[in-house]
């Protein structure tokens, strides 16, 4: 692994903007995945407080209004398009005023901040992802804005919205293996919550 971004007087990654993806509808879980409750916190409020500590510039995108958590968080509404997770990326790529942004989901409760150190800390390329096995990870990644929001938005505009098809169509670096294995023993951090009995499974609850 490559040293990670340099940093400021804060510890933040000074050239790091980080953006909690909350749009969608939500469909398949029946709730907003962001206000889903665990240990006395919400999921979004969880999240954000991962990055935080991190970015110097911390942003949740989609959905329908900022909401009342950290106040160093800036909301930006989703672009124009189709409902689709490309649309969250390039609405977060877009808004971010920081070279590098860190895209993550609102729905992995179990995510580890060692997981993201990681991802600050490879080799660098245009997107570095988490893949475990044949799965890739696109919404808990790094991403260099400028490349990236460029061929992202033209493929949004032209109807081609698959994320593992963006991933091919830019140089992406991949988290796996070993290294992957070696900071997420059993893969608990890439586990998203798409149902109800995703969210009790993962969190151990009812």
């Amino acid at each position: 692994m490559s040293q990670p971004l340099p940093t400021n007087r804060e510890g933040r990654y000074a050239q790091l903007a980080a953006a909690v993806l909350v749009g969608g509808s939500s469909s398949r879980m029946g709730s907003d995945k962001a206000a889903l409750v665990h240990g006395g916190v919400s999921q979004l409020e969880r999240t954000l407080s991962l990055v935080t500590p991190l970015a110097g510039e911390v942003l949740y995108v989609g959905g329908e209004g900022p909401r009342d958590v950290d106040p160093l968080a800036r909301w930006v509404a989703d672009p124009p398009g189709a409902d689709c997770a490309l649309r969250g990326l390039v609405g977060a790529l877009a808004a971010a005023r920081l070279p590098q942004v860190l895209v993550l989901a609102v729905d992995l409760p179990k995510l580890r901040p060692e997981l993201l150190l990681a991802l600050l800390a490879y080799p660098e390329a245009d997107a570095v992802v988490p893949r475990t096995g044949d799965r890739t990870h696109p919404l808990c990644a790094l991403y260099r804005r400028e490349p990236v929001l460029e061929v992202a938005r033209a493929r949004l505009q032209a109807g081609e919205l698959s994320l593992r098809g963006l991933l091919a169509a830019i140089d992406t670096a991949w988290l796996e293996g070993d290294d992957l294995e070696a900071i997420d023993p059993g893969g608990e951090s890439l586990g998203n919550a798409n149902t109800a009995a995703d969210w009790r499974r993962l969190v151990g609850t009812g």
